[in-house]
């Protein structure tokens, strides 16, 4: 065992090595993720890299399969969720939007602002793009909407969301909570139920501290 942590200590891991990258690309661009940068970074010879990828360009794959893995899989995984009305299908693929786990924004726009620096990237992007785009169309077929306007709702979605990236648009978790409702109308041309907003909201507490509830938010049954 002492060993093994020693071993580790000095050369780090795979793992150690790929974190260091993705947080040097999401910093300062892809022209920041270099060997001798990062070994200094670490506090870790050139050398122990070596061990774990065979050159920059490994690391870089590791790093686009990473993102694939993360926010595609992400995107995908939520659209083909178990939902019982539309609704409750798109507020589980907005889960993508405020849980950094399913969909990691910053790492999106880096790719992205890397795809104009790359042709072999912007194809990469290009292709995640169109997987996307086809898992939240099947997932309004699903629910009855022609193929055309399955195709628009979900480009809708999508486009509105890379949009919010690719501007590096800022709003606090309240603002943000606050809209869902209306997104979701006009995503869908359904209105929400109470009971839908209850459990997303309830889902991202940390994003909606002092967000109005819902009761708040729904009209009294005697309002005119």
């Amino acid at each position: 065992m002492e060993s093994t942590m020693s071993e580790t200590s000095r050369r780090g891991s795979s793992d150690v090595w790929l974190t260091a990258a993705y947080e040097a690309l999401l910093e300062n661009g892809v022209d920041a993720v270099k060997i001798q940068p990062l070994a200094k970074s670490l506090g870790l010879s050139r050398t122990s890299f070596y061990w774990f990828f065979a050159d920059r360009e490994e690391l870089l794959a590791a790093l686009v399969s990473l993102w694939r893995q993360k926010n595609t899989g992400g995107v995908l995984k939520q659209a083909e969720a178990y939902a019982e009305t539309i609704v409750e299908a798109v507020l589980n693929v907005f889960d993508c939007w405020l849980n950094r786990d399913l969909f990691d924004s910053p790492f999106e726009f880096a790719m992205r602002s890397w795809s104009l620096q790359s042709a072999e990237i912007l194809a990469e992007v290009q292709r995640a793009d169109q997987l996307r785009i086809t898992a939240l169309t099947q997932m309004f077929r699903r629910f009855g909407y022609t193929e055309t306007a399955s195709d628009v709702h979900a480009r809708a979605i999508y486009l509105v969301q890379i949009g919010y990236i690719s501007m590096q648009t800022r709003e606090d978790g309240p603002s943000r909570m606050e809209r869902i409702k209306d997104y979701v109308s006009i995503f869908t041309g359904h209105t929400p139920q109470p009971r839908d907003l209850d459990r997303f909201f309830a889902r991202h507490r940390h994003a909606c501290q002092a967000a109005p509830t819902t009761a708040a938010r729904e009209p009294s049954a005697a309002a005119p």
